[in-house]
């Protein structure tokens, strides 16, 4: 039996020219609007081009079906997740893990301040979430973090790295999105994300001990 091809996910074309790029940005902005108030589920192409004042068919030229606007905007965020993830990682003027904590501050800052569209963009996620495309953006966070690790690890297994790198990941993720369903005050904000990232740290420095022994 032959299995249902997948939509693609990439873009049809880039815009190369000022005014092209102002109208992939006028229907990401209008994708981005459609998607918090309709959600996933009813997320199409004709209300995305509706919302942006545009034709379909001008919308295809560089987004071929729904999925790629999904992925688009699931892309930028990602990008701006490992902007994050490298600027506050790689501060060498921090200890590693001050780093760690600010790290997971912003995090959950985060989640708490975009929680409609990352709910949304969850919803999304079977759309893209095993394309290549997908498996490489989400790529460039892990190394980021390997890295991260192995600085603040250098003694401990890679095995045990590896483990740590993906225990911390999975759990921001994971809590961070169930913490920010509720709205929450700065001051709820700072105090999750402070016991958190001392549960990380900890954890962390257990490691660092036993590989030393």
């Amino acid at each position: 039996m032959t299995k249902a091809r997948k939509p693609s996910i990439s873009a049809r074309k880039q815009p190369k020219q000022a005014r092209s790029s102002e109208l992939v940005a006028v229907i990401l902005e209008a994708a981005t609007q459609v998607l918090a108030r309709e959600g996933a589920h009813r997320f199409t192409t004709a209300r995305v081009a509706e919302k942006a004042g545009v034709s379909v068919g001008s919308l295809y030229q560089y987004f071929p079906n729904k999925a790629a606007i999904l992925f688009r905007l699931q892309s930028d965020e990602w990008r701006e997740t490992t902007a994050l993830l490298r600027s506050i990682l790689e501060d060498r003027g921090m200890l590693p893990l001050d780093r760690l904590r600010a790290l997971v501050y912003a995090f959950v800052r985060s989640e708490c301040e975009e929680a409609d569209m990352r709910a949304a963009l969850d919803d999304a996620a079977p759309l893209y979430r095993d394309a290549p495309e997908a498996r490489e953006a989400r790529r460039a966070g892990d190394s980021i973090f390997q890295t991260f690790m192995l600085e603040l690890l250098p003694d401990t297994a890679e095995a045990a790295r590896d483990m740590a790198v993906d225990l911390i990941e999975t759990t921001l993720g994971a809590v961070g999105k169930r913490f920010s369903e509720t709205p929450r005050t700065e001051t709820e904000i700072a105090a999750y994300a402070r016991s958190m990232a001392e549960m990380f740290c900890a954890y962390l420095e257990k490691l660092a001990v036993e590989s030393r022994r």
